[in-house]
């Protein structure tokens, strides 16, 4: 089963790919670690976001997509473009999508701890949220 995680930042949808295979997690290469939508952005835009992000999809034979939900206020508050890029995701045809509270996922990470440190996974630091999604979907059973 393989599941990307998202974590939607600003105008980026970052990703990271994760597989797991007879109780071993795999990292599967990707060419792309997030995809961008301009600031001021048409509809046009938008189109284009979908159709990349639902090709990076079936390229890499995803089965599912986790993605860590923004908070709707407070400090901490996602943009409205994030929103857009969460809704332009779930209304691609033939993805299964799930998103993750900070409680599922803080619940799932002390119960479940991650097997390796972080660093020595290759990613990119600005990944580790999108990495921990697609774990705690994993730890979560989501991939069933």
């Amino acid at each position: 089963m393989r599941i990307c995680g998202v974590e939607l930042t600003a105008n980026d949808a970052v990703i990271s790919l994760m597989e797991l295979e007879q109780g071993h997690f795999t990292l599967p290469d990707c060419r792309v670690r997030k995809l961008s939508l301009p600031k001021d952005h048409s509809r046009e835009d938008l189109q284009q976001f979908q159709f990349a992000f639902a090709k990076l999809m079936d390229d890499y034979k995803i089965d599912k997509v986790a993605i860590k939900e923004r908070l709707t206020k407070g400090k901490f508050a996602g943009g409205a473009v994030s929103f857009k890029l969460e809704a332009t995701i779930q209304l691609i045809a033939d993805i299964d999508v799930v998103t993750l509270t900070s409680s599922q996922m803080k619940t799932a990470l002390s119960e479940n701890p991650l097997p390796i440190d972080f660093s020595a996974t290759g990613l990119k630091v600005f990944q580790q949220g999108a990495f921990n999604a697609a774990y705690v979907a994993h730890m979560l059973n989501y991939d069933k």
